[in-house]
């Protein structure tokens, strides 16, 4: 167990809380939502809230991995958000360019290792070298994989495992009768994190409340839990709060839990 300090959105009480060593969740995903309106609050452009946001990220990588978390996947670019102001767009595609150049040496000392999924061959050529070179950077670590989730969408994911279940089917390398759950898990994007494909701690900030659009699937049995504070607010307070209301919950996976 250890202590963290907490303050109540609503009264603005401070107070101490513990958290569970042996429960922290295995794999956190997070919606990162707020970089634009955190702008917007300030009078600032919003690409001033991205430019925050990559450093919040660069913060969130380092405490879930102390924290013990073994996959932290960050919704980074959606394939909805291409709809964007192209300023915005071309600006988002220049993050990661920045955040592998400044981060990919302090990731390398926390033993962080990258992994992106998404259709990352739309990304700009710039865009792409980035992430390939930081994967290669990392491929070594061995600690908490730190997941992107870049040009991705949960519906375009299923789509793509499915088709790819079909085309064995299709050229006789495949028995239909056998594509169950555990299959068509293994043939999407994150089938090669194995059992810790499925989130077990979903957040998403800002104060909405949906998924739009990410990891579909894997979220099935994941616990929500939906932060007031915009993104680039967010900080490793935050996430001890939101694990903290993950321990409090009793994960029964559609079953019953016996006295």
């Amino acid at each position: 167990m250890f202590s963290f300090l907490s303050k109540d959105q609503t009264t603005g009480e401070v107070a101490e809380r513990q958290l569970d060593e042996a429960n922290i969740p295995a794999h956190v995903a997070i919606i990162m939502d707020g970089n634009g309106r955190w702008a917007q609050q300030r009078h600032l452009p919003r690409i001033a809230g991205h430019k925050q946001g990559m450093n919040t990220v660069k913060t969130v990588a380092k405490a879930a991995s102390h924290l013990g978390v073994k996959v932290l996947t960050l919704y980074a670019f959606s394939t909805e958000n291409w709809k964007r102001p192209t300023t915005e767009v071309n600006y988002l595609m220049k993050l990661p360019v920045d955040f592998f150049g400044t981060f990919v040496p302090d990731l390398i000392k926390n033993n962080i290792r990258v992994k992106v999924m998404g259709y990352t061959e739309d990304l700009p050529d710039a865009t792409q070298k980035a992430v390939r070179d930081a994967i290669a950077a990392t491929k070594d670590c061995t600690g908490m994989v730190l997941n992107f989730a870049l040009n991705y969408g949960g519906r375009a994911e299923i789509v793509t495992a499915v088709q790819r279940l079909a085309q064995q089917v299709q050229a006789g390398t495949l028995d239909p009768t056998v594509i169950d759950e555990a299959l068509l898990s293994q043939n999407l994007m994150t089938g090669d994190l194995g059992d810790l494909q499925d989130p077990d701690l979903l957040i998403r900030t800002s104060g909405e409340e949906r998924l739009s659009n990410f990891m579909l699937w894997q979220v099935a049995y994941s616990e929500f839990v939906f932060m007031a504070q915009h993104w680039p607010d967010f900080d490793q307070t935050t996430l001890e709060e939101a694990i903290y209301q993950y321990q409090q919950r009793h994960r029964r996976f559609g079953g019953l839990t016996m006295a």
